[in-house]
Formats: C-alpha cells, sequence, structure tokens
C-alpha cells in the first residue's frame, strides 16, 4: 500500500513524520507525494495556536475528498490536534478513520493493524508486529529524510517544563524528556553517512538538555561530541531560552568552527509586568546583560528572536517598552506573532483581553521597525565575502539560492547569486555581497577563493 504524510507545524514535528516514514517503510509499505495515489493519507497534526488548528482542520477536510476523487481508503491524524482534541475530532471529523496522539510514534503501526483489513489490503501482519517488537526492544528504524538533503533536524528532546502562560505545549507534549546522547549521536552518524552537512538542533528548549538525564546542562558536551561527527559543515542551534544561555555553552560556540555564530533566543517581551504576567523568568534588565554577555563572548554572533504583541493586559506603556528594547538591541532577525488566546492556558482566563486590530496594527507596527533595521544591517554586509551553501535554483531568473551563516532554513533571508558553472544544492561557494534588500543578500562569486 502507498502512504502519503503531510507534516504540518513545526520542524519538530517533522521530525517526528520522518521517523514514522521510516517505521512504515521498514513495515512494508511504500511512500507517494501524490494524495490521489495514496491508498492511506496520514495528517501529522499541529495545534500550537489558532492558526495551525485552522491550517490542520483545513487540511483533514481536503485530504478527506480523496476518499472520493482519490484511492484513499484510510485517513488518520497523528500529532498535536489528535492529542488535544481527539474526542471532538471523533464527533466532528467522521471522515477520519483513527488517531494517535503525540506520545509513542509506533503507535503508528498499531493503528494500521487496528483499522485496516490486512488480508484483504495485502499486509504483512507479521511484519507490523516484528517492527514494533523490534523497536521496543532497540531503536527506530532510519528516518526518511523529507528536506532538500544537505540540511536536517536533530530532535534533542521532547516536551517542555517552562508552563508560559500562553502556551499549551507541556499539556500536549508533557513535561521535558531528553534523548540520551548516545542515540543523539547515533542519530546524526547516519544523518552524516547520508550526505547531511547542516545539522539544526531543536527541542521545545535546546539549552537545558540532558538536565533531567545526567543532572546538569550537557548541551555544550553535546555540542563538542557532535563537532567530532565527519560530515558536518554547519552546527545550527534553535530554541534557546535566555537565562539559560551560559558563558560554558557561548565558549563552545565561540571554540569549535563547526558550530554557526547564530542564536535562535525567543524572548516574548521586554517589559517587566508583561514578562511577569506571561511566566517568563527573565526581566528586562536579564534580556539586556545575557544579549550583551552573548555579543561580547561571540562578537559576530547573528541574533533571532520572536515576540508576541497583545497580551493579556499590555499597554502603550508597555508596547512603548518593547518597541525601544528592540530599536536598542536591532536583532539581526526578529519575527513577531499576534497573542492567541489558548484554551487550557491560564492567559486565556487573564482579565484587559487586547483586540485583535490593535494585536494586528502592533505587530505590523514592530515589523515595519524591523524592516529598517534589517535593511540596515544587511547593506553593512556590502563589499563582505561569506561562505555560502546552495539550496536551490530559480531557472526562470537564473539565480541560484543560498544561505549563509547567517540565516535558518525556512525562517530567515536568502542569498542570491549567478554563477556560470552548474552548482549542486548542498555545495558551499565563496560570495561577494553586492547588494541588499529588506531581508535577502545578494552577490556574485568571489573569484579569488573560488
Amino acid at each position: 500500500m502507498k502512504i502519503n504524510l503531510i507534516s504540518l507545524g513545526c520542524d519538530k514535528n517533522r521530525v517526528d513524520s520522518e521517523k514514522m516514514l521510516g517505521l512504515l517503510g521498514s513495515s512494508g509499505f511504500s511512500y507517494t507525494d501524490d494524495e490521489s495515489e495514496a491508498d492511506i493519507i496520514i495528517i501529522n497534526t499541529c495545534c500550537f495556536i489558532d492558526e495551525a488548528k485552522s491550517e490542520s482542520i483545513d487540511t483533514i477536510l481536503e485530504m478527506s475528498e480523496y476518499k472520493e476523487i482519490g484511492n484513499c481508503k484510510y485517513l488518520f491524524v497523528t500529532g498535536c490536534l489528535a492529542e488535544r482534541y481527539k474526542e471532538e475530532v471523533l464527533l466532528q471529523l467522521p471522515e477520519v478513520d483513527g488517531f494517535i496522539g503525540t506520545g509513542d510514534l509506533t503507535a503508528i503501526l498499531d493503528l494500521i493493524r487496528e483499522h485496516v483489513n490486512a488480508e484483504e489490503e495485502g499486509i504483512d501482519e507479521q511484519s507490523l508486529s516484528e517492527v514494533r517488537e523490534f523497536v521496543s526492544a532497540h531503536e527506530m528504524p532510519e528516518r526518511v529524510i523529507t528536506t532538500p538533503g544537505h540540511y536536517e533536524f536533530l530532535k534533542i528532546a521532547e516536551g517542555c517544563n517552562k508552563r508560559c502562560t500562553y502556551c499549551i505545549i507541556p499539556s500536549i507534549r508533557g513535561p521535558y524528556r531528553s534523548v540520551p546522547m548516545e542515540e543523539l549521536l547515533d542519530e546524526a552518524q547516519s544523518l552524516a553517512d547520508r550526505g547531511v552537512t547542516e545539522l539544526i538542533l531543536v527541542a521545545q528548549e535546546t539549552t537545558i538538555y540532558g538536565r533531567d538525564l545526567y543532572g546538569k546542562n550537557m548541551l555544550p558536551e553535546l555540542l563538542h561530541q557532535l563537532c567530532r561527527i565527519e560530515g558536518f559543515r554547519w552546527i545550527r542551534i534553535l530554541y534557546c531560552y535566555p537565562e539559560e544561555i551560559t558563558d560554558e555553552l557561548l565558549e563552545v560556540i565561540a571554540s569549535e568552527p563547526k558550530i554557526c555564530h547564530y542564536l535562535d533566543i525567543p524572548i516574548q517581551h521586554a517589559s517587566d509586568p508583561i514578562l511577569r504576567r506571561m511566566g517568563r523568568r527573565t526581566s528586562h534588565d536579564d534580556l539586556l546583560q545575557i544579549i550583551a554577555n552573548v555579543r561580547k563572548k561571540v562578537p559576530d554572533i547573528v541574533l533571532r528572536t520572536s515576540l508576541i504583541t497583545g497580551f493579556p493586559g499590555e499597554s502603550e506603556e508597555d508596547f512603548h517598552i518593547l518597541k525601544e528594547f528592540v530599536q536598542k538591541i536591532r536583532f539581526e532577525r526578529l519575527g513577531v506573532f499576534t497573542y492567541s488566546q489558548e484554551e487550557g492556558t491560564p492567559a486565556a482566563g487573564f482579565p484587559d483581553q487586547i483586540e485583535e486590530d490593535l494585536k494586528a496594527a502592533r505587530r505590523e507596527e514592530i515589523m515595519a521597525q524591523q524592516e529598517l533595521i534589517s535593511y540596515e544591517t544587511l547593506a553593512g554586509y556590502i563589499g563582505r565575502t561569506f561562505d555560502v551553501v546552495v539550496d536551490g535554483y530559480l531557472s526562470e531568473e537564473d539565480v541560484y539560492v543560498g544561505r549563509t551563516y547567517m540565516d535558518a532554513p525556512d525562517v530567515d533571508g536568502a542569498f542570491f547569486f549567478r554563477c556560470d558553472r552548474q552548482l549542486m544544492s548542498g555545495e558551499h561557494v565563496s560570495c561577494i555581497v553586492t547588494n541588499a534588500s529588506n531581508y535577502d543578500l545578494y552577490g556574485e562569486l568571489d573569484q579569488n577563493r573560488e
């Protein structure tokens, strides 16, 4: 039987999807990217905010049509939506044949065994059972790479202990659970052996990796070990909570040549009253001090952050403090979300909820401010040479698309350049910056280094 798996939401969800595909492939199923050809469609859902929830539901409804217009016989839903709203989805989406939540990825095999007529569909039930038993006793089969191939994500932990008042993730994903280091190193080695040259570390929070298993933060040691794996050229770290960024971590970033001088530090706000109401563990002055220390220890560091506008009770003064903070820090990369009133979170019941129009207006104001900061930052790179990884080629414009160490895939900007010779995705070239726009760089090959 052919399976089509659609992964929605974050890169952590993508890793789960790739592991499920590995399980299914080991059990005798084949894959297809064409929904109309699939016998089984699986949707790995997200429901972090209302927008993600709507996307998940819309995708379920869209894919259910392939039961009429395609080959689809079974539609399964996995992930966060299934974990959080299983009973509601069962009642309101009868098109769905079965659900599993976020706990045990191998449950996808049980779901198929429970709902699919093995004899009628020619499925080897013994193979399903053997793979399930093997994984329980040993390890997951090799995951299926769904990125372009030269970069991949390594999920180093599951769940979260922070319990920010606006966030539903701890209720869905459970407490923080680090993946044992030996398993991560084996998985990373497998990815390197398959041609991955950029490894991106992800979790709800990467900075406290290992505290639950080893009694202390082990991200610095994990990074040292990953840097010893041949094949990786770049190692990138996402989701670093500011209060957990230690001098030890910064020393590793500064000293290990493979680690990108790039940190994703979601701060969410900068006004002390809002930070307290959010349940965050830093103050305005803490953030100033932490960021100053990061830039002192790693002078060429590029910082990405995310902010929330319109949190309950956000006054004009709070918003003004946030704008001043953004102007003072001048983050190289910055994204803004409007507050989403998520049922089941403490913040959903807070008084002084903000109107949607005002949330959006404040978001646009911050983004307009950041647009100018970004342009001025990028314009300052004109004339400099950077190592650029090739991500693709735009034939209609005859330009290659790549990234520097300053840009994570799918969330940051791009580097556009022309080249007379054919380049392959994943190849690294030296490029001189010749121009800049608000979020992207433009350049040409540095002939002296090629």
